[in-house]
């Protein structure tokens, strides 16, 4: 019983680590083609993209030329979701991946860049900057072509301390794909568009 009880604990680290392994991550090519998916057509050659190298780790894989930085799938989470944004969005970014890498909430994070932005730590663009996301489930992404079937998108416009009243824009959806905003008169204030998800 002893022996059987360590056998089934090795075959549980041993898959464990399997599919966890850097070989389910797709190649360079793969991950730089699906990310740009996310972004305007007219901006997808240039755009720089990050995603992950062989061992796992959040890397730069293509240097850009234009104003957009695109990020891969995360391998290690259910389903496909690339993003694409304007290089302004970058600190505000970057120091959300910091923070969750560090561990901390949804919350936390929303709290602690907040009063970043607020002592002038963390700069914010001073225009209207756009977030683009295009996913899909598992099933219709695959990993070796980089090809994404049924994808949706969703549009985020980062527009710091905007208020439903300075925008003219309702808390709420009322129609499909409608315009609302969103943590309105903080510095993540943004206009939400979510288009009819494809079926």
């Amino acid at each position: 019983m002893r022996r059987l009880f360590f056998l089934i604990i090795f075959l549980a680290v041993f898959f464990t680590a399997q599919a966890q392994s850097p070989a389910n991550i797709p190649t360079a090519e793969v991950q730089i083609k699906s990310a740009v998916l996310a972004a305007p057509a007219e901006m997808r050659e240039q755009a720089t993209v990050y995603g992950y190298n062989e061992k796992g780790e959040f890397v730069e894989l293509r240097k850009g030329t234009n104003e957009m930085i695109c990020l891969a799938d995360d391998p290690q989470q259910d389903g496909f979701s690339a993003s694409c944004y304007h290089r302004e969005l970058e600190p505000f970014m970057a120091r959300g991946r910091a923070l969750k890498k560090m561990g901390k909430s949804s919350q936390e994070i929303f709290d602690m860049r907040e009063g970043e932005v607020k002592a002038g730590k963390l700069k914010m663009p001073e225009d209207p900057s756009t977030l683009f996301v295009y996913s899909a489930s598992q099933e219709n992404f695959n990993a070796k072509t980089g090809e994404v079937k049924a994808g949706n998108f969703r549009y985020v416009v980062y527009i710091p301390y905007a208020t439903a009243e300075s925008t003219g824009l309702p808390l709420s959806p009322e129609a499909p794909g409608m315009p609302w905003i969103m943590d309105p008169g903080t510095h993540r204030a943004h206009i939400m568009i979510n288009p009819p998800a494809n079926q």
